[in-house]
C-alpha cells in the first residue's frame, strides 16, 4: 500500500472542520514564530485531532486536505547548513525550492533564526518550472535574505543537496493563531538512496508563540516530548557516507528505514539528482 494514501486515512480529518488558505494565513502569520516538533505514533496524532476538533480547522483546498511537498535543499560542499544545525550555532539557516505538486506553486524559502531563537522565514514565488535550482533572481533574493541575518554564505556556494517529500495536513485555530501540522509518507533522497520515515508515525509540528499551544499541552499528556528533527538533516546523517555520527541519526536510526531508491515517479515528482 501506498503510505502516501493510508496516512490521510488514518488521521481522521474528515472530523475537522474545513477552513479556506486565506483563513488560515489570516489565523497565523508564517515570518515570526517558535515551532515545536514531535515524532508521534499514528495513534496519537489520531487522538490528537480528535481533541483538537473543537477548536481547531483543517485547511481544505476545494474538497482536498493534504498536499504532496517536494522539497530541495541547498548546501555548501562543506555542507554548512548541515554543520550549523548539527552543532546548534546561533545563526542557522537553510535554503530550499519547494513545490506543493498538486497547486503547481513553487517558492524559494529562506529560514533563519532571529536573537530570540524563534524561526524567520522568506518566501519568494517562483514558476514550477524552476523547482529545484536557483535562478538568478532567486539568487539575488537568498543573497539578500541571508546577508540580513548575518550569514556568511551566498547563493553563489550552493549546490542541490537532498530531496524531502512528505504528505501534509494543517490545522489552525482560527480565533487564537496557532497552527499545527501532521506530516506522514516521509522519505529523504540523495543519490540512488532513500531514508523513509515508520508509515506508523507522523511527524507533528506546532507553529505559535513562545508558549506552549493546547496541542503541545495535549501532546505532553500524552507522554511525547518536543525534539529537534529536522528533515533535511536527518536525510543527510542517515545517506551521506562519512559524516560524523550524530544524536539526530541515532534518533533516525529507531524510525527510519534506508536502501536503494525507488524507480523514479511520473512527473511532477520526477526525482532530483543530487551530486
Amino acid at each position: 500500500m501506498n503510505p502516501g494514501l493510508s496516512f490521510p486515512t488514518g488521521l481522521g480529518l474528515e472530523q475537522l472542520r474545513g477552513a479556506t488558505l486565506a483563513e488560515v494565513d489570516a489565523a497565523a502569520a508564517l515570518q515570526h514564530r517558535v515551532d515545536r516538533k514531535y515524532l508521534v505514533p499514528l495513534g496519537h496524532a489520531r487522538r490528537l485531532l480528535a481533541r483538537l476538533a473543537d477548536s481547531h480547522h483543517v485547511l481544505d483546498l476545494g474538497g482536498r486536505r493534504t498536499t504532496s511537498y517536494l522539497s530541495t535543499y541547498f548546501d555548501t560542499p562543506e555542507l554548512g547548513a548541515w554543520r550549523a544545525h548539527i552543532q546548534k550555532r546561533r545563526r542557522r539557516w537553510k535554503v530550499r525550492t519547494r513545490l506543493y505538486a498538486e497547486d503547481g506553486l513553487c517558492r524559494v524559502e529562506v529560514k533563519t533564526k532571529d536573537g530570540r531563537g524563534a524561526t524567520v522565514k522568506h518566501a519568494l514565488t517562483v514558476p514550477a518550472t524552476a523547482y529545484g535550482s536557483l535562478t538568478d533572481h532567486a539568487a539575488r533574493f537568498v543573497d539578500r535574505v541571508l546577508d540580513r541575518a548575518g550569514v556568511p554564505v551566498t547563493a553563489g556556494e550552493l549546490t542541490a543537496a537532498a530531496e524531502v517529500r512528505y504528505v501534509r495536513a494543517a490545522l489552525a485555530d482560527l480565533g487564537h493563531g496557532s497552527r499545527v501540522t501532521l506530516d506522514g509518507a516521509l522519505t529523504c533522497h540523495r543519490d540512488d538512496r532513500t531514508a523513509a520515515l515508520d508509515p506508523e508515525h507522523v511527524l507533528v509540528e506546532t507553529k505559535g508563540g513562545t508558549r506552549p499551544a493546547p496541542a503541545d499541552r495535549l501532546l505532553l499528556g500524552m507522554g511525547a516530548r518536543p525534539l529537534s528533527l529536522s528533515k533535511y538533516v536527518v536525510g543527510q546523517s542517515l545517506l551521506t557516507p562519512g559524516l560524523p555520527d550524530n544524536d539526530v541519526r541515532r534518533l533516525a536510526r529507531t524510525h527510519f528505514t534506508t536502501g536503494p531508491d525507488a524507480a523514479p515517479l511520473p512527473l511532477p515528482f520526477e526525482r532530483i539528482r543530487v551530486a
